[in-house]
């Protein structure tokens, strides 16, 4: 079972990470950040159609606030899905702002409706957490998944990321309500991989969506992360193999029916290819990233010194205990992909 140690510390952005959103356009000026968002009146609970608490709160501005701050949160989502076109903010209207009262960085998350349409969307206001920022970047860059977000000073700026909950997802008998369950295990496989190779961890069914795609006769799943906070901070190995986390489990057994040893065997080994072949597509960009993730401090050193030990018993490659860094333990991680 993987477990997760203790409350994750937060890293600010460094400069020469800054340098790095700035060259590749993630780094973008905004009138409001996530300390003035704090500046709220009053909040009512907010709960789910069945009246259960959520978890957030509706949060409520003072009458001389509440339009500045709104014309600011239309810019950001304008900056975040159209590059800053102000075009598009003639339609929008801030529906609700929501507070989340659980968690590391206590998100923003901001319900903004289109007129024209009655269209609605999410985005998340949170503090700006270099690890979390690593693996969004990660994930853009090894992924089949694209990822739109934003950054300033102390804030960061994330799209929502449509999907049904993993949580809510494996409610379901998945050998009798679904299609085609073995390609949801064959999905599982082809995620538990990427997360090892990325270290990205935490990867419980809360954690993540999934997305369920009809093709002809055929239906496709993917899963897709949505929380980032455990981008190499903890040193167990199992943290970043979603395989062991218990709210997982359906997930498992459905894999162990459906499959043989030499099927993920070769899942496994498809998706290091895909991971290759985007490596080499980015080459620069990855590069870039490790160059300054390689130099930074994103993680306590005994947790640095757990995680080179056990991947280097896990890969048999004993230079993995030559790695200072939560980062040059990714790009020797990466290094390896590439190799083989």
């Amino acid at each position: 079972m993987a477990l997760i140690s203790k409350k994750k510390n937060l890293y600010r952005i460094n400069q020469q990470l800054r340098r790095y959103l700035h060259k590749y356009n993630r780094e973008h000026a905004m009138n409001i950040s996530y300390a003035d968002l704090l500046r709220y009146d009053n909040a009512i609970v907010l709960y789910d159609k069945n009246e259960v608490d959520t978890l957030w709160e509706t949060v409520f501005y003072s009458p001389g606030d509440q339009e500045e701050v709104y014309e600011a949160l239309k810019q950001i989502y304008a900056d975040l899905k159209t590059d800053g076109n102000e075009e598009v903010i003639k339609h929008l209207v801030i529906d609700r702002v929501d507070y989340c009262t659980y968690g590391n960085t206590h998100p923003f998350r901001i319900r903004i409706v289109n007129r024209v349409n009655d269209n609605f969307d999410y985005f998340y206001i949170k503090i700006a957490d270099a690890s979390r920022v690593y693996g969004l970047e990660l994930e853009h860059i090894l992924s089949p998944n694209r990822i739109n977000y934003v950054t300033h000073e102390n804030t960061l700026v994330e799209e929502h990321i449509a999907g049904v909950p993993g949580d809510a997802f494996l409610k379901q008998d998945l050998e009798t309500d679904l299609e085609s369950p073995i390609r949801l295990a064959k999905e599982f496989v082809k995620f538990n991989e990427r997360c090892l190779v990325q270290l990205l961890g935490d990867m419980h069914s809360a954690n993540f969506v999934i997305i369920t795609t009809p093709d002809f006769e055929e239906i496709y799943y993917r899963i897709r992360p949505i929380d980032f906070d455990q981008q190499c901070y903890e040193g167990k190995k199992t943290v970043y193999l979603p395989q062991y986390f218990k709210q997982n489990n359906a997930l498992i057994e459905l894999g162990m029916k459906y499959m043989t040893p030499e099927s993920v065997w070769q899942y496994q080994i498809e998706e290091r290819s895909m991971i290759s072949s985007r490596l080499k597509s980015e080459s620069q960009r990855v590069y870039d990233l490790m160059n300054v993730m390689a130099k930074d401090e994103i993680a306590p050193p005994e947790n640095v010194e757990q995680l080179k030990t056990e991947l280097a018993k896990h890969y048999e490659d004993n230079r993995f205990l030559k790695c200072q860094t939560m980062g040059e333990i990714v790009w020797l991680s990466l290094e390896l992909v590439m190799r083989h």
